[in-house]
């Protein structure tokens, strides 16, 4: 399968759980965020526009009556659609690149992480443990970009839980070459088919 080109297509993951892969909002901000980004450094406030952006294309796509809402960030980080609590929303971007989930009746979580150019060995150590031997016996291109994905997915579900890094998401066990798997009440799936690695997290028992 060929890698998903940016700002092409809403990735439906399960029956309620959507990801959009952008490096670009397709229209101009919404009111509510220029105002929120007031007062940013110049490079933090695109960088909070266009995640913002892309997000509510997303809303409109899959939850329209959401796509106006205020977003506002709880204590850890974790926006959240004020009047429509039963819509989960994440955002992420690196590298000019944006991600965002949107999941209905359930909390989400996204992260999307350009491959490191350098990679300690004790920082794959940290994050994979006992696995790190697999990532070694990797060229080290492939070696980047699964660790990425592993990154990913302890990221997104972290974030989907609403702890972001105080949740310690290097300890979470994730295979050396991720697919999908589950984490408490979360269910992950890395996306191996974008053109970054990409991975979502969301709650699996409301179902």
């Amino acid at each position: 399968m060929s890698a998903v080109p940016t700002g092409t297509a809403n990735l439906r993951l399960h029956q309620d759980v959507w990801v959009r892969l952008a490096d670009t909002p397709a229209g101009p901000p919404h009111p509510a965020d220029t105002r929120a980004a007031a007062g940013l450094p110049p490079w933090r406030a695109r960088e909070f526009l266009a995640g913002r952006g892309v997000l509510r294309d997303l809303l409109a796509a899959v939850a329209p009556w959401a796509r106006d809402a205020e977003l506002t960030p709880t204590a850890t980080g974790k926006p959240v659609l004020a009047g429509a609590p039963d819509v989960g929303v994440s955002v992420s971007h690196d590298g000019g690149l944006v991600a965002a989930a949107v999941a209905l009746r359930r909390a989400v979580g996204v992260d999307l992480q350009q491959p490191p150019a350098d990679l300690p060995e004790g920082v794959v150590r940290r994050c994979l443990r006992e696995r790190a031997a697999e990532l070694d016996r990797l060229p080290a291109a492939e070696r980047a970009v699964e660790f990425a994905r592993v990154w990913t997915v302890q990221e997104a579900c972290v974030k989907a839980e609403g702890t972001g890094l105080a949740g310690r998401p290097w300890a979470i066990d994730v295979p050396a070459r991720p697919v999908s798997g589950r984490w408490g009440r979360f269910r992950w799936v890395a996306l191996r088919t974008t053109a970054v690695p990409l991975s979502c997290a969301f709650e699996e028992w409301t179902c």
